[in-house]
């Protein structure tokens, strides 16, 4: 079956590459979001997200006359969701936007319809949330029109995989939704995986993510235990990496960042303790990442206390806020947590992101700082959070008075260097 219009709800990192790469290969596609700043910037030729080659492919897509930029959704033959799917304090899924999405959808749907959802859900989402809305129509899912949940695959600010090669899975809530969608998904895509439910897809979709969480907690720990007993946990890791198979290298840092994994297996978690069931390994990965600002935070402490300086109205640069090297995204970034503790103890904490001038994080604002390097002389201590590429690490150590280094961005350079303080 071929679908010659689509319409993707939300023009985010999931939706705006899946759209263009849609658009690019011939399908009329209607680029939904219900924020106007969001349009106002795509309509210009701008774009709100910084992402490898992401320009060129947008471009490409309006200049053809096949991406149109709107705040409604219109009808079309397929339809996507690709909206946030963020969590209480709780740590309770929200899925309202899901919600509100798929209830946009339901005067436009139409027999013989495609729809699916890519924004990351517990499970069951698919079948229990977003079929009962669409049935309010009538028409019944995998009867009427085809339902099927295919998980997004992004990860921000990397060249070798990309939406169009990264291999996409499909689960319809019948064989033949997934059929439908992975045909659908294969006219612009490299490779599908069709697998047998919606179900199935979901977990896989947190399995991922729940892997690296779960990996990265036990890294994260490690370091701890490393401090605790005066070995270096860098040279564990890389002595560990050499081992040719059964051992898959992770790296400590002051938290964890982004949208998927620190969030995501909480969705799993969440829906288990419902089913009274407790996800002990996502519970206490979730414990030992949570608690790294504040361990980053000992180490600043340390540091300046071994220089006979306190915490307490010293000056510290902060290299990096972004969740994760050469991007623009500041989604749960431990950077925020390592400020906010600095502050709290009374330091005058600044920072320095290329990719962030500026931030307003729920009222609280920062800039980035104009001279990077006459901040780096100013700061009585330097802490690299976000390890970007566009650093002169070398330069950078130089200048400084001091340095803690969570992400060993200095490596070598900092291994036995007395300024230098590693996570």
């Amino acid at each position: 079956m071929i679908f010659n219009t689509v319409c993707v709800l939300g023009m985010g990192y999931i939706g705006l590459p899946l759209a263009s790469s849609f658009a690019t290969h011939g399908v009329r596609v209607v680029g939904m979001d219900v924020n106007p700043q969001i349009i106002n910037t795509l309509r210009n030729g701008a774009l709100h997200i910084h992402e490898p080659g992401l320009r060129a492919l947008v471009q490409e897509a309006l200049q053809s006359g096949n991406l149109l930029i709107r705040q409604e959704v219109e009808a079309a033959d397929a339809f996507i969701i690709a909206v946030p799917t963020p969590f209480y304090a709780d740590k309770r899924a929200d899925l309202s936007f899901v919600q509100s999405a798929a209830e946009s959808i339901v005067p436009h749907l139409r027999q013989g319809n495609l729809v699916v959802l890519e924004s990351t859900s517990p499970p069951q989402t698919t079948t229990h949330v977003v079929a009962p809305i669409l049935e309010r129509t009538g028409l019944k899912a995998g009867k009427d029109f085809f339902l099927a949940f295919s998980p997004e695959r992004v990860d921000p600010g990397r060249k070798d995989w990309t939406t169009y090669n990264t291999p996409k899975v499909v689960g319809g809530i019948t064989p033949a939704c997934c059929k439908v969608a992975a045909t659908w998904y294969a006219q612009a895509l490299k490779e599908v995986v069709p697998v047998s439910t919606a179900e199935v897809a979901e977990m896989a979709k947190l399995l991922e993510n729940t892997f690296r969480m779960i990996n990265l907690g036990l890294v994260n720990e490690l370091a701890i235990m490393c401090d605790r007993l005066g070995v270096d946990v860098w040279e564990v890791i890389e002595a560990a990496a050499t081992k040719p198979f059964g051992f898959m290298k992770f790296t400590p840092g002051p938290g964890i960042g982004g949208h998927c994994i620190p969030i995501d297996p909480l969705y799993l978690s969440w829906k288990l303790r419902s089913l009274n069931y407790t996800a002990r390994f996502i519970e206490l990965a979730s414990e030992i990442n949570a608690g790294m600002p504040r361990f980053a935070v000992g180490r600043v402490q340390d540091a300046l206390n071994d220089r006979g300086k306190p915490l307490k109205g010293s000056r510290v640069l902060v290299l990096g806020v972004a969740y994760k090297p050469d991007i623009d995204d500041l989604r749960e970034s431990p950077a925020l947590d390592v400020i906010r503790l600095m502050q709290d103890k009374g330091a005058q904490v600044v920072y320095h992101d290329p990719y962030i001038p500026h931030f307003d994080h729920d009222g609280w604002k920062m800039d980035s700082v104009a001279d990077l390097m006459a901040e780096v002389k100013l700061a009585d201590c330097v802490v690299i959070v976000t390890n970007h590429k566009v650093y002169d690490y070398p330069a950078v150590l130089k200048a400084a008075r001091l340095v803690v280094d969570t992400r060993n961005a200095l490596g070598q350079l900092g291994k036995d260097n007395p300024k230098v303080k590693r996570l």
